[in-house]
């Protein structure tokens, strides 16, 4: 059974509160959340399959790791997950990039997927899907069938802001996937907006 991993990381919970409050601006915006990722990428990465070698320092040779053959590839569902995976590309700039468009409509709150652009060999990599927010979780259900339609068995979730309706809806549909949250908030009104939550991260991080 798939678990949930809510960060509680003091500096995190700094910073979580910079990307809340109404008066950040965009640039601002921007620059803190990529921080935020940095901190959630030691849980991120957790889990990234490697392999033994041998690597010589200026004083001897002793054992070492590298990545997997098929290495891990972000997948950032559109357009609000490209704020956390530019972030976590910097930490582990040798990941592949896939990007998957999901929109949800203003007035059914129903997600329909729009664009798919995948590396290949998709279905051997480990993949770590991103974006940051998971309210209804319609969009993260329509991602993760997209890649497991085209083979990908291992899959953690990252986002930056959870609602306990999203992480249910998830779960009930994809229950081998994790997810890993910087802040689990209270509920999603009935615009289907999480509460606190920090509106619209999309339009926070690109001023739309």
């Amino acid at each position: 059974m798939a678990k949930v991993t809510v960060l509680d990381h003091p500096l995190i919970n700094v910073k979580m509160t910079i990307l809340r409050d109404v008066a950040t601006p965009p640039q601002q915006f921007r620059q803190v959340l990529h921080e935020v990722a940095g901190l959630m990428s030691a849980d991120a990465f957790l889990h990234i399959k490697t392999q033994a070698c041998r690597v010589t320092t200026p004083l001897e040779e002793t054992d070492g790791a590298m990545l997997a053959e098929h290495q891990p590839c972000l997948v950032s569902i559109l357009r609000a997950g490209n704020g956390l995976t530019d972030a976590l590309l910097n930490i582990m700039p040798e990941a592949a990039v896939g990007h998957l468009g999901m929109e949800r409509d203003a007035e059914t709150h129903q997600a329909r997927a729009y664009y798919e652009k995948l590396p290949q060999k998709i279905d051997k990599r480990q993949v770590i899907l991103v974006d940051p927010m998971l309210a209804t979780g319609g969009s993260a259900i329509m991602a993760a069938d997209q890649l497991k339609s085209h083979g990908v068995t291992d899959i953690t979730f990252i986002v930056l802001v959870a609602a306990p309706e999203g992480i249910a809806a998830f779960h009930a549909k994809h229950p081998d996937i994790d997810i890993i949250t910087a802040a689990l908030d209270r509920e999603l009104n009935e615009d289907c907006y999480i509460l606190p939550g920090l509106g619209d991260a999309g339009d926070r991080i690109y001023d739309t």
